[in-house]
């Protein structure tokens, strides 16, 4: 397993006792702030190439082995595409993404990639059979169709959703039905994780899961705020029940790679004046106050960190 730091805000570099521990596991670290300032939230594909290219530099030198990668903020989450388009071409077999987050990540975006559309990317791969996406209780539930949602790939089947918990979404068009969802008087009824229960869930997902390769991507705003402090809004799923996820995913498929990101920092990024308005106001609008005390959100992120490297470091073995 290929264990990666990928530095694109100062994220990990507060958490010294994780760095260490990775290191002294063989992690490599790649230093992108620069690139990380001018992606934050979203960029232009020119920036992310740059990105892609420091990956790529790193994780293709004559290695088939997967990658771990955890870099940071969920600003960041759109890096997902890029590491996904890495691992499928080193791998080169047809593979289902599965995808923890409290945001489903599926909104139309031109001219680049935001943090918030990176699943349309994903869809677009044609290794990619299947994006399942877990554990969402956010508002961006909330009439998908006003904010941008990709619901027709709902429709086709190509991808699933699964909230932990949420009320049916008003819609206007015909979706049917699906294997995550059903449409009712009007409104997309989910199949949730609650309502499912904890412990049946894992059966179904592990059933909905058709190829044998699996790409993971975790952004633990997912997560309980007891179990992870994000940049963002965040939901129910706790930290054990996660990790019990990743576990069973990794006993019954062969997981090609995997990315965490989620983890709190303050906002900074470059760009000209328009495009920094742009962020910051997006910034102000949709995400939460800084947390009260950053050293305890430190020491939470820390602690989620290392329980997660090893338990994904396991599930890839």
């Amino acid at each position: 397993m290929q264990l990666l730091l990928l530095h694109l805000d100062d994220a990990l570099e507060l958490q010294p006792d994780f760095i260490r521990a990775c290191v002294n596991a063989g992690a490599g670290e790649i230093q992108a702030d620069t690139e990380g300032r001018a992606i934050r939230l979203w960029g232009k594909d020119s920036d992310l190439s740059a990105v892609r290219s420091k990956l790529a530099h790193r994780m293709l030198r004559g290695r088939k082995d997967a990658h771990l990668c955890f870099m940071g903020s969920g600003d960041f989450h759109h890096v997902t595409a890029l590491l996904l388009d890495i691992a499928l071409e080193r791998d080169g077999n047809p593979a289902t993404v599965i995808h923890f987050d409290n945001h489903p990540d599926w909104v139309h975006f031109n001219d680049g990639m935001h943090c918030g559309s990176w699943v349309n990317r994903a869809l677009h791969h044609s290794q990619v059979q299947k994006v399942i996406t877990v554990g969402v209780c956010s508002n961006d539930l909330r009439k998908p169709e006003w904010k941008g949602a990709n619901l027709s790939a709902l429709k086709q089947g190509r991808l699933e959703l699964y909230p932990y918990d949420h009320p049916p979404s008003r819609v206007k068009k015909d979706y049917g039905s699906g294997s995550s969802y059903r449409q009712a008087s009007g409104s997309l009824c989910w199949k949730t994780i609650a309502a499912i229960g904890e412990q049946n869930f894992v059966d179904r997902l592990l059933s909905r899961i058709e190829t044998e390769a699996v790409y993971l991507t975790i952004d633990k705003d997912v997560l309980d705020r007891a179990d992870a402090i994000t940049n963002w809004d965040q939901g129910r799923m706790r930290l054990p029940y996660l990790l019990t996820l990743i576990s069973e995913i990794g006993c019954r498929h062969r997981i090609v790679g995997a990315d965490v990101t989620g983890d709190y920092s303050i906002p900074s990024y470059t760009g000209g004046v328009w495009t920094m308005l742009l962020k910051h106001g997006e910034i102000l609008l949709d995400q939460p106050r800084r947390p009260s005390d950053p050293r305890l959100a430190t020491n939470i992120n820390t602690a989620a960190n290392h329980a997660l490297r090893e338990v994904l470091a396991r599930a890839i073995s």
